[in-house]
Formats: structure tokens, sequence, C-alpha cells
């Protein structure tokens, strides 16, 4: 009984692997081909580009601002305060910065994106878009697809200098630095691989988040209740995929 559990579960999971590789790579093919519905993809811009930024700057800032305290705290054991304007902006571009926005956009738009495709499998929206010879992974999937892949980059380069300024005014309000030293210092130890690292992170948890809220969004069952499980999954999924993502990224860029 439970060999056959363990069996079916990794077929679920395999099955589940597969369908959903082959809607990403379906999704990609079909955003490379015309037509092109452009005020789809500016209609996207907004809602994932545009209305995201203030969730994000919030975030890196009030992040980067108790990074900066925990760090001078931490660093005054060791009589090492003077690292906290290179440890925030090293901190906050390798890590904090995309995981930090990669989590927030995934709880705001990979659920926003089920909850509203999956409505619209829901509603038989969906199939009245086939029927009037609209292919729906190239009307509906694609520019969300393509849209947060190419702006949670820009997203998380906004952040990542409000989080670095959000360190630096703290600094500068409560612990006392200099100006013109801190600055200084943070510019000396930040190294362009630092930057390019964050935006490829965040490109890939774009690309991750989009996935996973299209994918669950057009398999949601039947009823209220499938749009709840599907907008559940996919934030959860995009969640838990980020973070993994993170980790291999990281040893993959960063390993010695």
């Amino acid at each position: 009984i439970l060999l056959s559990l363990v069996g079916s579960q990794a077929m679920r999971v395999t099955l589940l692997i597969g369908s959903l590789v082959l809607f990403l790579v379906s999704a990609l093919t079909k955003s490379v081909v015309p037509p092109f519905f452009l005020k789809e993809y500016t209609k996207q811009i907004i809602s994932i580009g545009w209305s995201s930024l203030p969730v994000v700057g919030l975030t890196a800032f009030f992040t980067g601002a108790a990074l900066a305290l925990q760090i001078y705290s931490g660093g005054s054991r060791l009589n090492a305060e003077s690292a906290v304007p290179s440890i925030v902006a090293i901190g906050f571009l390798r890590e904090l910065g995309p995981v930090l926005c990669g989590l927030m956009v995934a709880g705001r738009v990979s659920s926003a994106i089920a909850a509203e495709l999956a409505t619209m499998k829901v509603t038989e929206q969906i199939d009245a878009l086939t029927t009037l010879a609209t292919d729906p992974m190239k009307y509906l999937v694609a520019p969300r697809i393509i849209i947060t892949t190419i702006f949670l980059p820009v997203l998380t380069a906004i952040g990542n200098i409000i989080g670095i300024y959000g360190g630096y005014l703290v600094s500068i309000e409560r612990l006392g630095f200099n100006p013109s030293m801190y600055i200084e210092s943070t510019l000396k130890y930040i190294e362009p691989g630092d930057i390019l690292s964050s935006l490829v992170k965040a490109a890939v948890f774009g690309l991750i988040i989009s996935t996973m809220g299209c994918f669950f969004g057009f398999k949601a069952s039947r009823g209220a209740l499938g749009v709840g499980r599907a907008t559940t999954n996919a934030v959860v999924s995009a969640s838990i995929l980020v973070l993994a993502s993170n980790y291999l990224l990281t040893e993959i860029m960063f390993k010695s």
C-alpha cells in the first residue's frame, strides 16, 4: 500500500511538471509569433509593473532600514560597525532585493493572475475566446509572462536603490555615520557581478511567478472552490519556487 501511494504521488508530480513545462514552452513560442495584442501588453505593464511599485518600494525601504540597525547592533559586538554600508549594499543586491521583490510580487501578481484566469475559465470566457478564433495562450498568457519577466528586474533595481537608501537614511540619522564616507564605502564594495546577479535572479523569479499564476488559473476546476484553490496553489508554488531557485542561482553564480 505504501509503495503504491508513493508511486501514485510520484506519477502525479511527474505529470504536473511535464504539463507545466509544455504550458510554458507553448506560451513562450506563441509570444514571438504574430499577431501581437499590444493593448494587452500595455495593460499588463500598468497592472503588473506600475501597480506593484508601491508595495515593493515600502518593503525595500523598511527592510533596508531594519537591516542597517541589525548589522550595526551585531557589528558593535565585534567592533565592526564600519561594515554597515558594504553589508547593506551587498546583502540587498545579492539576496534581499530580488527575493523580497519576488515574494511580494508573487503574493500580489501571481494571485491576481490565477484568480482572473480561473474566473474566466469557470465562466467559460476562455472557451468563448477560442470560439472567436482568438488563441487564449497568445491573448491571455503570453502578455502576462513576458511583462512579468521583463518588469520584475526593473522593480528589483528600483527596490535595491530604495532599500540601500533606507539603510543610508537610518545610518545617517540614527547611527551617526558620515554621509560622504557612507556613500564612498557603499560604492567601493559593490561589483558589477552583484548588480547583474540581482537582475538575472529577478528575471527568473518573474518567469516563475507569472507561469504559476497562468498555469493554475488555466487548470482551475469549475466553481468558486476551484478559483480559490487555483489562487492558493499559484501563490504557494510561486513563493516556494522563488526561494528554491534563489538557492540554485546563488550556488551557480557565487560558488567559489
